[in-house]
């Protein structure tokens, strides 16, 4: 019997999720809670129900469908809409998830985040891109949320993958056991493994955990000889000083085998709807978003240890 998971999307035509032109399965579930997180709709492992305020029309509808009462009675759109308002259209202390209020809703402004799919139909889709993998050396990558979170539908996906003959990267934080990354090498082509911070009490401010089993688990992936890109997101008064890069190349250059390179991920504030889709505050809100010069430095340092070093991904 096929697994099942909550898909939260199915991304098309993907260009910096590893090589050539790719699709990529974002998968449900996380077990880090960074506090820029750019898909806050994963990281519990729940379906839920994101409110589009620009396309609600107030008529109410949904609240006759709503079991719980969750649901805000109307106010005007121009209310509702306008700059700084904190009206949200759904009680999340009441909202169970039940999906019933999205039935009712006729201009698209109530959707599930995401949907139970089996292996077989997210490669069915997947494989509906083949001919762009073809001609252009890409193929799946599987992410999320964090994929290792869903290890057993994650390692049938993989092997079902490796099956058609699907050139595999999975996007990872490292932060699983590291008998599941054992199980996916044989399917694997390319981990992409996050690096946030070399200082463990630093990650775990802004990650909620510690960077001790990720970068133990980098060492066994690099051991094994998997072939690994290491990705940094570059966050104001996070990581972004010399020293923690400095660190870094170090790590990286003293690894068993060497990386395929490094890509600097410039923070950008462009997820700040997903987080009022959810009524969620997001303390980043207000910060702009990194101009690539910013990390030049970093790219500098890195480089200097022999690492390939790209800005953007």
């Amino acid at each position: 019997m096929t697994e099942k998971n909550l898909v939260s999307n199915i991304q098309r035509w993907s260009i910096n999720d590893g090589p050539g032109i790719r699709t990529l399965v974002i998968l449900m579930g996380c077990n880090l809670k960074c506090c820029w997180c750019h898909n806050p709709e994963t990281i519990s492992g729940k379906n839920t129900v994101l409110w589009k305020a620009n396309k609600c029309v107030q008529c109410g509808l949904c609240i006759e469908k709503c079991p719980n009462e969750a649901i805000l009675a109307p106010i005007p759109v121009e209310e509702a809409t306008a700059e700084g308002s904190t009206y949200h259209k759904i009680d999340r202390s009441r909202c169970d998830s039940c999906l019933e209020c999205i039935e009712a809703c006729s201009y698209d402004a109530l959707e599930a985040a995401a949907k139970i799919m089996t292996t077989d139909e997210v490669l069915d889709e997947v494989i509906r891109d083949e001919p762009f993998y073809k001609n252009s050396g890409g193929g799946m990558t599987v992410g999320g949320g964090e994929p290792t979170v869903s290890s057993k539908f994650l390692l049938e996906l993989l092997a079902k993958g490796k099956e058609k003959g699907l050139h595999i990267c999975l996007d990872t934080n490292c932060n699983s056991s590291w008998e599941i990354y054992k199980k996916t090498l044989p399917f694997v082509d390319i981990y992409l493994v996050d690096i946030k911070n070399m200082d463990s009490k630093r990650h775990a401010k802004g990650t909620g955990a510690g960077n001790e089993r990720i970068l133990e688990n980098i060492k066994k992936l690099s051991e094994a000889g998997a072939t690994i890109r290491i990705r940094v997101p570059v966050i104001y008064d996070f990581n972004d000083f010399d020293e923690n890069f400095e660190m870094m190349g170090k790590f990286i250059k003293d690894l068993p085998n060497p990386v395929l390179g490094l890509d600097l991920l410039p923070f950008h504030n462009w997820c700040q709807d997903k987080y009022r889709w959810l009524g969620m505050d997001w303390p980043l809100e207000d910060e702009d978003s990194m101009d690539p010069l910013e990390v030049e430095d970093f790219k500098e340092i890195i480089e200097k240890y022999g690492v390939t070093c790209t800005v953007g991904g």
